[in-house]
């Protein structure tokens, strides 16, 4: 089977995409190699990719770029793998490139994943209906996705959600004492709250830094890591030397090896405002982390009843729910979070539908 593989982007602010990416393709029965392009962007030392490095005009069609979409169009049909069975599209927007190039090729299976809320148009949907539910099937990485999508396009959405190998991604996770010291945290006392994910507003750690702020008072030993980068960095560093708290909060940048780092913690908040599905809640929990996130429907379709919650951009309650967390037993918070998530039978869920994905209809 020869598969290919499109990505809007490269980079550190597109890893968790092409995590899920990987992950699905590892679940592919083939014995050819898997080619990846990448539209924008350069691929991670070590790995292949064709790299395309076009704009965003350029794929967008925008200006004086749209007389050029068909001679691009040529490029990428002239560029396809021999014999190619099967290519998985990342999101609406590489779908909007390739769906018209590969129209020309039926006897080709296109698989679109969705990673989060994006705004479809009236064109995305007569763009979709011009393929049969043989050739072009949808998947997104969580039930709230898919339901949403499946409103709007009136046609199945798969639900692929996201998961790990539990026993791998914990054989790979550094112990408490290691993550505390290669993040240049104190290996003992100091309570830590530890967020993960790229520096952009809709992250919602501007809200997390002023909550935090609050905390302070009544808990002055804690900590707070953000790991991560993007272009909000010079607003919160801004902000935490507005709120005074240099020293108390550290902000790393993107750590390519974050993932081994959870157990460095003693809570994981994630204060997004919206998110496809959140992985980091399900690597945190995995690691043996427990989760404080946002009034979100994706995550309490992972979490239920055993979640801690608060409103997204809600200092106050970010500020009154790090203030229990810190008094309660998190060991206790992590057992039943464990069990909601149910890592296991996930990761079989997700395999078994991965499997699906590729196999023949």
């Amino acid at each position: 089977m020869s598969i290919l593989n499109i990505m809007w982007a490269g980079g550190a602010a597109f890893a968790s995409v092409q995590k899920v990416h990987q992950q699905i393709l590892s679940h592919a029965v083939t014995r050819a190699p898997i080619d990846t392009w990448l539209l924008q962007g350069s691929a991670p030392s070590g790995e292949q990719a064709v790299e395309w490095k076009l704009s965003s005009a350029r794929l967008k069609g925008r200006h004086l770029w749209k007389l050029m979409t068909p001679w691009i169009r040529a490029r990428f049909q002239k560029a396809l793998p021999e014999n190619l069975e099967v290519a998985l599209l990342d999101g609406i927007g590489v779908a909007r490139v390739m769906l018209p190039v590969l129209k020309r090729l039926p006897q080709v299976r296109v698989v679109v994943v969705f990673h989060g809320a994006t705004r479809l148009r009236r064109a995305d949907q007569k763009l979709l209906e011009q393929f049969s539910a043989t050739q072009l099937t949808l998947a997104a990485v969580s039930k709230t996705l898919a339901q949403s999508l499946e409103r709007y396009l009136k046609r199945p959405v798969e639900v692929l959600r996201s998961a790990f190998d539990p026993d791998a991604f914990r054989a790979a996770t550094l112990a408490r004492e290691q993550a505390r010291a290669h993040l240049g945290l104190p290996l003992a006392g100091w309570p830590v709250v530890g967020a993960v994910g790229r520096l952009v507003d809709g992250k919602g750690f501007g809200c997390l830094l002023e909550a935090f702020a609050s905390v302070l008072a009544h808990q002055p030993d804690a900590r707070l890591v953000i790991i991560g980068e993007g272009s909000a960095r010079a607003a919160l560093e801004a902000q935490i030397e507005q709120l005074g708290l240099q020293g108390r909060v550290s902000l790393p940048g993107h750590l390519p090896e974050a993932a081994t780092l959870y157990r460095a913690f003693d809570w994981v908040a994630i204060p997004s405002m919206q998110e496809g599905l959140g992985l980091i809640l399900q690597e945190a929990v995995m690691a043996g982390v427990p989760v404080l996130t946002s009034e979100l429907e994706v995550f309490r379709e992972q979490l239920a009843d055993t979640g801690w919650y608060a409103t997204s951009s809600d200092a106050q309650a970010w500020a009154q729910l790090m203030e229990r967390a810190f008094a309660a037993s998190s060991h206790d918070v992590l057992a039943a979070q464990s069990r909601a998530l149910a890592p296991e039978q996930a990761w079989k869920d997700f395999s078994e539908t991965s499997r699906r994905l590729f196999s023949c209809r």
